[in-house]
């Protein structure tokens, strides 16, 4: 997975954090998504407050992490107002955006519980053996797609 800085060279707002690089897991958060997940893990958030404080809490962590990251960044195109989005760029609470950012999150961000309980449904969640290309995450250890210059390695 890469975490992308918030804003690019220009001070375009880049909402999402962090992003998926591993085909497979790519793969498997879409059929996730297609198969109803955001709307299942949306209304899981508004049945639970555990799930609810979790994302919450996560939220909070991933807006002070674009805000550290900003600091050397600027001006923004859009004053900043990005910074205040929370995972995958959402802004309503209640509703979850994309379940791919969540997982990448989740990966880079231990102990998100709500991303952890998503990404469970996505055992097993590295392949045997990688057939991409493209880099990806392996059982030893994690990389980033060649090419990718707004990520950093996790």
């Amino acid at each position: 997975m890469t975490e992308q800085k918030p804003y690019d060279k220009d001070g375009k707002p880049f909402p999402t954090g962090f992003y998926l690089t591993c085909p497979h897991l790519v793969a498997a958060v879409a059929k996730l998504e297609a198969a109803g997940g955001v709307e299942r893990w949306s209304e899981a958030v508004k049945g639970s407050r555990r799930l609810a404080r979790s994302l919450k809490l996560a939220t909070r962590g991933q807006r002070r992490r674009r805000r550290r990251l900003a600091r050397s960044l600027g001006p923004f195109v859009d004053g900043g107002a990005s910074l205040g989005l929370g995972i995958a760029g959402s802004g309503n609470r209640d509703r979850l955006k994309c379940l791919h950012a969540h997982v990448a999150f989740a990966l880079a961000n231990p102990g998100y519980k709500l991303g952890e309980l998503i990404t469970a449904e996505l055992q097993p969640l590295w392949p045997a053996r990688c057939r991409s290309r493209t880099k990806c995450r392996s059982r030893t250890g994690p990389s980033v797609r060649p090419g990718d210059a707004k990520g950093r390695r996790l």
